[in-house]
């Protein structure tokens, strides 16, 4: 039989051809389904509308607005203005910040994932899932958003449009929690008032335990808000970020999230940043801030703590991607980690398998009797409380366990005195550094900076001058590069003499006699592997998820 070599090329090449319109009409009808429109917004407003003033070193003003950073490291801004006018301030006065902090989240994913395809599939994925997250949005919120996103870099323009970046950053958390299993936050907070508080007010304290790196962490940013609706408002996070992870308004009223395990979301709905952002600006007691929270779908499950002058208490808000409930303690003590406590989420069977297997119990119980340890609470107290690096009954459980309340990941810690309208943000390392007092009534009628109060200031943990704090960061750097060769196969080896100094660097710790397990195992080496994990079974490990991880390995060792 003849084969027609002709016939078969031009047959392949209409099959090619086929291919090929068949993936442009796919990527066509992808590209109009992920394409997220501008908000509408005054175009008699751009960058070149304002100009920033040079103050001092790091301090810069347009009109009243401004951004300085303080003696303590971190960085202060206060804006005011309608919200695009808003947006486009921030972006300029901040334009070096947000461009410093793009790239240290850009590095972390690169780390997180170096391959390129896979970087590619993780692009279309978060477009795709996401391609209705504006739908979600307030609008006076997408126009701030908007407005920010004109200062951004052209750096990353690869990735995508600056408004659809920064949209998209806005719901990392979200998305860091639903493919992580929440691993990335493991937040304590609580509240304690009339007995349990020393001057017998409303306290809350608070870590924020979000880690993406130590470069991501360098610049923080204390905001103090002057919307144009709403009332003014104070938050805490790093600079780009419109959304609210630990704040308080001028009414007294405070937001804080902590993550809870949920079903994986199929749908992008309001980021919980920015429902945390819009009771803040919204609400002045604890029934508005319920009913906001009530009104918004979201697309992870979350808990806000919210604190209340006028109500003089705390409730929690415990939402999942389906049901909603409120929790209110029948004591004056409010604790909340990572999982559900109200009648309602009791029998959830996300939230009674996050219960038994993570390490959110664990801390919860930690939070109960460090309280009891230093009841009635003071500021000084609080900070003492969320410094506190053991394990349950005092307990050495090696530096940074996730059990222990003080993870040493933190990217800050805040304390609030609703009721005298008075916060206290941590200073760099973690939750270490001195903790700063505000007084939010100075900080809104005086529109100028340096009116932070520093004769209430908490000073510095006694840990940062410590040998072990020392040992903590040599043994991070270590931890770290271990990590990148077990997961990115990145070059780097370890003598016998290295592995001793690693250990004594943090002996108490499981992750130390972990990670050694995860570096001989990926050298192959199955002997030496179970030897570490048996090891790290010896020591408190974070929880029996991890038991069981830890468990398998040395079945896999064995085999």
């Amino acid at each position: 039989m003849k084969i027609n070599l002709k016939k078969i090329s031009r047959l392949f090449g209409r099959i090619l051809l086929i291919l090929l319109l068949l993936i442009g009409i796919l990527g066509l009808i992808f590209y109009l389904k992920v394409r997220v429109p501008a908000p509408q917004v005054d175009d008699s407003i751009s960058e070149e509308t304002f100009s920033r003033t040079m103050i001092a070193d790091d301090h810069f003003q347009i009109k009243d607005n401004w951004l300085k950073k303080n003696d303590h490291g971190f960085w202060e801004m206060y804006i005011e203005g309608d919200a695009f006018e808003r947006g486009v301030i921030y972006g300029i006065l901040a334009k070096e910040l947000i461009e410093k902090q793009e790239v240290h989240f850009v590095k972390q994913i690169n780390e997180i994932i170096p391959n390129a395809f896979y970087q590619f599939f993780l692009k279309m994925f978060v477009a795709w899932f996401n391609q209705d997250l504006h739908e979600y949005i307030p609008d006076q919120f997408l126009q701030e958003i908007y407005g920010i996103s004109l200062s951004f870099s052209d750096q990353y323009d690869y990735i995508g449009p600056k408004y659809y970046r920064i949209l998209n950053y806005h719901a990392a958390h979200d998305i860091g929690h639903a493919l992580n299993d929440f691993n990335l936050v493991g937040c304590s907070s609580f509240a304690v008032n009339k007995e349990f508080s020393k001057d017998s007010s409303l306290l809350i304290a608070r870590n924020f335990d979000f880690y993406m790196g130590d470069g991501f962490a360098e610049d923080k940013l204390l905001i103090f808000v002057n919307p144009e609706e709403g009332f003014k408002y104070a938050s805490y996070s790093w600079a780009g970020f419109t959304g609210v992870v630990s704040g308080m308004n001028e009414k007294g009223l405070t937001v804080t999230i902590n993550a809870a395990r949920s079903e994986l979301p199929t749908v992008a709905k309001v980021p919980i940043s920015i429902l945390a952002r819009e009771i803040l600006q919204y609400a002045e007691n604890i029934d508005q801030a319920i009913a906001i929270a009530n009104k918004r779908e979201t697309f992870v499950s979350e808990s806000l703590l919210i604190g209340s002058a006028e109500d003089d208490k705390a409730v929690i808000i415990e939402k999942s991607t389906k049901n909603f409930a409120i929790f209110e303690s029948d004591v004056n003590l409010t604790k909340c980690t990572n999982h559900y406590q109200s009648d309602f989420f009791l029998k959830d069977s996300f939230n009674i398998e996050n219960i038994k297997l993570s390490d959110s119990k664990y801390r919860f119980d930690r939070l109960k009797e460090l309280i009891a340890d230093h009841s009635p609470v003071d500021v000084n107290e609080a900070v003492e409380i969320l410094r506190n690096k053991e394990g349950l009954n005092g307990d050495t459980i090696g530096y940074g366990n996730p059990k222990a309340i003080n993870q040493l990941i933190a990217h800050h810690g805040v304390v609030f005195k609703p009721a005298e309208k008075k916060m206290w943000v941590s200073s760099s390392p973690y939750q270490l550094g001195d903790f700063v007092c505000y007084d939010l009534e100075n900080a809104f009628s005086a529109k100028v900076s340096g009116f932070s109060i520093d004769s209430l200031n908490v000073g510095e943990d006694p840990f940062l001058k410590s040998q072990a704090y020392e040992n903590y960061e040599e043994y991070k750097k270590i931890k770290e590069q271990i990590s990148k060769f077990v997961i990115l196969g990145i070059p780097f080896s370890l003598n016998d003499n290295e592995i001793s100094d690693f250990i004594k660097c943090n002996p108490k710790n499981y992750i130390t006699y972990m990670l050694l397990g995860e570096y001989f195992f990926k050298l192959n080496n199955f002997e030496k592997a179970k030897k570490f994990y048996k090891k790290a079974l010896k020591h408190e490990v974070a929880s029996l998820q991890e038991e069981q991880q830890i468990l398998a390995q040395i079945k896999l060792c064995e085999n």
